[in-house]
C-alpha cells in the first residue's frame, strides 16, 4: 500500500448539505457513472455510491449481492468475475437511453469524480463472507489513488468491522457508521471506529437526536430524502447533510437554510 493521505477535519466540513444518492439515482440508472455525470449537471458537488468486490476481488459500484434487478445478468457479484461484469448492461433496466451502461470499478469512478471535480461518500457494501477483503480493498484504492485536488472521500458502513478495518488499513480516511434508527450506544460506538459522522435513515430521525449527536462533535446526516419539504424540516433540526435521488429538489431547500 502507498502513502496513507490524511484528511483532516477542516477537510471533511467540504462535504456539502446534499450528496446526490448513487450519483442521481431518480435521474439515471444507480451506481454508474452516467448517473454521476448526472448528478454533476444537476449541480451536486458530491455523491453516494456503493462499493463490493467481483469474484476475482475487483472493487465496483454496485448495491445488490445479486445482479439481476440493475443488470442484464443473473446470479451474484461476489461469483462473477470483472471480465463477465463488463459485459454487463446496467443501465437499460432504468430506460433505453441507458442501454448498454457498464458497471464501473472503484478506479473508473474516480477518474471520473476527478474529470467533474466531485467528492464521494464511498459506501462499502460488503458480500457476506467478504466484510474485511471489501474494507482493505476499497481504503487500499481511496487512500493511494484519490486524486489531488478533489475533496477527500467520506467512507461510510452499516458494518461495523467494516469500518474497524478501514480504521486499521487507511487511518487517514474520514469514516462515518450508517445505521436504520440511532443505537442507544451510539457514542461509544462512533468513539471506537473513530467515526466523525452518523448517517441515519431520514423517518427515524428525531430532533433530540439529531441535537444530541451534533453536540457532542459528530455530524449527522440524513438519507434517502427526496421531498423538499422533509428536507427543509430536518436541515432545521440542524442536520449536516441530506442524501438524495433527486438532488435538485433538495438543492435550492439547502441553499435557503
Amino acid at each position: 500500500m502507498g502513502s496513507d493521505k490524511t484528511m483532516s477535519g477542516k477537510e471533511s466540513a467540504l462535504m456539502p448539505k446534499v450528496c446526490g444518492h448513487r450519483g442521481a439515482a431518480g435521474h439515471a440508472p444507480e451506481n454508474t457513472l452516467a448517473s454521476i455525470k448526472k448528478a454533476a449537471s444537476l449541480g451536486v458537488r458530491w455523491v453516494e455510491f456503493d462499493t463490493k468486490l467481483t469474484a476475482d476481488g475487483v472493487a465496483v459500484l454496485f448495491h445488490d449481492d445479486d445482479l439481476g434487478r440493475t443488470t442484464d445478468g443473473a446470479g451474484l457479484m461476489a461469483e462473477t468475475s470483472l471480465a463477465d461484469v463488463r459485459c454487463l448492461d446496467a443501465g437499460s433496466w432504468f430506460g433505453e437511453e441507458f442501454q448498454g451502461e457498464g458497471v464501473p470499478t472503484l478506479e473508473d469512478a474516480i477518474r471520473e469524480l476527478s474529470a467533474l471535480g466531485l467528492g464521494a461518500n464511498v459506501e462499502i457494501k460488503p458480500s457476506p463472507g467478504r466484510e474485511e477483503e471489501t474494507a482493505r480493498t476499497v481504503a487500499e484504492i481511496l487512500a493511494d489513488r484519490w486524486p489531488d485536488g478533489v475533496a477527500p472521500p467520506m467512507v461510510s458502513s452499516f458494518k461495523e468491522d467494516v469500518l474497524a478495518t478501514v480504521r486499521d488499513t487507511a487511518p487517514g480516511l474520514e469514516r462515518a457508521l450508517l445505521a436504520f434508527e440511532i443505537p442507544g450506544d451510539w457514542r461509544e460506538r462512533l468513539k471506537r471506529l473513530g467515526c466523525v459522522a452518523l448517517h441515519v435513515q431520514a423517518k427515524h430521525l428525531m430532533e433530540t437526536q439529531v441535537r444530541a449527536v451534533r453536540g457532542e462533535g459528530f455530524a449527522l446526516r440524513a438519507f434517502t430524502v427526496n421531498d423538499p419539504t422533509e428536507a427543509e424540516k430536518l436541515l432545521a433540526w440542524g442536520v449536516d447533510g441530506i442524501v438524495s435521488d433527486y438532488p435538485d429538489r433538495i438543492l435550492a431547500v439547502a441553499e435557503s437554510t
